[in-house]
């Protein structure tokens, strides 16, 4: 077969807080069938996967587990890399943002977009999301709320990088306007140009309140924020930015799919940073809908409280990997959202698997072993409903092409069982019990059995992107020997004297409320264990494992009523003349601004504390420290001679109480 030239596809690279989810396996099950379909047909395909592993998030829950982050997100890496490995997932790399390969690369992409003047040091203050590990405007969380995950914001405030984003802006709308197809369908791309019409505000790229992350070049106390590293990945894995064999050869990328919610970043963010660092765009960004439960996307925090059965081991194990593959791309259309629930499955798995296909190949093989000695015949005879048959078929490939063309997963899988149903209507029509008692229809019966053997090979070419193991099944059991080539999908006169041998049935057909019972069992079973505590809550963990603190001699209530604690804004700080360990500060306390002298020189310098909301012990009497006055004092935790700043949200001024 003729090399069509190269096709790189990528899911995103998925965050390894906690297992994944059947809402991922539908992304990554997807880009397994295109990559599949692709290679049948004749492509160079690079398929690449992956998981971001940085972030504050990882590094608090490997705080909670009492490990190191690394030490977390391999554990749960590994367990990624399983359930890929049961699904029978056709990916040939695996990105980790952990790796020297990666965290190298990264930084040379950081220095691109430095040296081009489009990274500067700012300081951030705004409304962050510590689940998506976002930053928002007051604009976009509306009730404080994060437009992405419904959860609370905080206020933060932070020293920090930032990327020119707002100067891409007619840059990406250009690019929309002139190239339509790199961000489809069209609803995401009305989506995103009416979010770049609100006015794009420059992008903060850089933490430096976490160390769990790259270290940003020639600055190493910041770490570089998740869009420069984890969206970098689709061209690190190929050893760019620089010249190298892969990225040559697969840069840029055919397709980048990714769910919805992180379709912005990805048609916004990533081409922006692209533009800035001087490289090749991706040719198309698809953002595909959600699965939803009751309604709701399906979430981490779903599956883990059993809602529904979400976890794709689960299913696998008891239907397969096929029938839960053949149902996620059947069932939903892509770019909208789809409604999961167990019973419609298990329906689907019976009318299309079981009654369809597995019956078709159980009564042919059956008849050529009953009419025809176990051996496919050659065809004799010839009339319009054979015709009718074999157009049908033949005709399939193409229309199965112009789908997949389209991401249309579900509408090939209908032209496929087009076909199926076709062969079993035929059967019906034919009759061939009937033929079987007449021996001057002898030839007739041979070509009735020789179509539906054709139709039936014809079939397992046209399924494999998407049942590999079926395919293999049925052909098998057509005696059917040698590499599944795509052409062979629009020829009928391949098959004459295969040797077929019936097997089990590829797909039993289900009592649909029997199922149901059973899986309703297996979440109650899973509810039960995390309410016995076998996976306890960390509050109630947190409860069970408390120590009383030692503390100082106990006051009374009009004692603390004494001091008068207030809100204040460090507006300039620097280092003592007179002593190396005091800093400093001019602190704005609503209309008084007022000098106050701390002793952390050791654990913070003057830059990283201007624009810090504190807490200052402001009824404290003067007193000298170095020849400088002292007028209060900041609030600081820590012990061991580390410090933590005291922090809050509250307005200049305010009184703490």
């Amino acid at each position: 077969m003729a090399n069509k030239g190269t096709y790189y596809i990528t899911t995103p690279i998925y965050y390894p807080s906690s297992n994944l989810h059947i809402g991922h396996t539908y992304c990554t099950v997807m880009a397994d069938a295109m990559a599949r379909f692709k290679r049948l047909q004749g492509y160079d395909v690079h398929f690449l996967t992956g998981t971001d592993e940085h972030g504050q998030k990882i590094q608090t829950k490997a705080e909670e587990a009492g490990v190191t982050p690394k030490e977390y997100v391999d554990n749960v890496v590994a367990g990624i890399k399983d359930l890929w490995k049961t699904m029978e997932i056709s990916y040939d790399d695996f990105i980790r943002t952990t790796e020297p390969r990666h965290m190298e690369r990264v930084q040379k992409i950081w220095k691109r977009m430095y040296d081009k003047g489009d990274i500067y040091k700012g300081a951030y203050e705004g409304l962050y999301c510590k689940e998506c590990e976002a930053f928002w405007t007051e604009t976009q969380a509306v009730n404080n709320v994060c437009p992405d995950c419904g959860r609370p914001v905080q206020h933060a405030s932070e020293e920090a990088y930032f990327f020119k984003l707002s100067n891409y802006a007619d840059k990406i709308l250009k690019l929309y306007d002139e190239h339509p197809e790199f961000l489809e369908p069209e609803t995401r791309r009305n989506e995103m140009r009416n979010f770049i019409n609100q006015g794009l505000e420059d992008l903060c790229v850089s933490r430096c309140t976490f160390d769990w992350g790259i270290p940003v070049p020639n600055d190493p106390k910041h770490v570089m924020y998740v869009w420069v590293d984890a969206l970098s990945n689709y061209i690190t894995a190929l050893g760019g930015p620089d010249d190298s064999e892969e990225f040559n050869k697969y840069w840029p990328a055919d397709v980048h799919l990714v769910g919805k919610e992180i379709v912005r970043f990805h048609s916004i963010i990533w081409p922006a940073m692209l533009m800035s660092a001087d490289l090749p765009l991706p040719k198309k960004v698809l953002g595909h809908g959600w699965l939803l439960l009751g309604g709701e996307k399906v979430s981490k925090s779903k599956a883990a409280k059993g809602m529904d059965v979400v976890d794709p081991v689960i299913l696998i194990d008891r239907y397969g990997i096929d029938a839960l593959k053949y149902f996620l791309l059947r069932e939903y259309t892509f770019g909208q959202d789809g409604n999961f629930t167990n019973e419609v499955m298990l329906k689907r798995i019976n009318f299309d698997l079981a009654n369809d296909l597995g019956n078709l190949l159980s009564r042919t093989v059956s008849m050529i072993e009953k009419y025809c000695g176990g051996v496919v015949p050659q065809a004799k005879t010839h009339d319009e409903t054979d015709e009718d048959l074999k157009n049908i078929a033949v005709s399939a490939a193409s229309k199965v092409s112009d789908e997949m063309d389209k991401f249309a997963f579900n509408m090939a899988l209908e032209r496929i069982w087009t076909v199926v149903r076709r062969a079993n209507k035929y059967i019906d029509e034919k009759a061939p019990w009937i033929l079987a008692k007449d021996e001057a229809k002898k030839d007739e019966l041979d070509t009735v059995m020789n179509h539906l053997a054709e139709t039936l090979r014809i079939v397992s070419i046209l399924i494999y992107p998407f049942m590999h193991t079926t395919s293999e099944k049925i052909r098998k059991q057509l005696g059917i020997e040698g590499d599944i080539i795509w052409e062979d999908s629009e020829v009928f006169n391949m098959m004459n004297g295969e040797q077929v041998k019936k097997g089990e049935q590829i797909f039993p057909r289900l009592d649909v409320e029997k199922e149901l019972a059973e899986l309703t069992k297996i979440a109650e079973e899973e509810a039960a264990k995390k309410a016995a505590g076998a996976v306890q809550d960390p509050v109630e963990k947190a409860i069970a494992e408390s120590v009383p603190l030692k503390l100082k001699d106990e006051i009374v209530y009009g004692d603390f009523d004494k001091m008068d604690f207030r809100v204040g804004t460090i507006l300039k700080a620097e280092k003592h003349p007179n002593a190396d360990k005091l800093l400093v500060f001019q602190v704005k306390m609503g209309t008084e601004v007022r000098q106050v002298i701390s002793g952390v020189a050791d654990s913070f310098t003057p830059e990283e504390m201007v624009g810090k909301k504190v807490v200052v012990v402001a009824n404290l009497k003067p007193r000298m420290l170095r020849g400088l006055e002292s007028h209060g004092m900041l609030l600081f935790a820590g012990d061991d001679g580390r410090n933590f700043v005291v922090t809050t949200d509250a307005p200049d001024g305010e009184i703490v109480s």
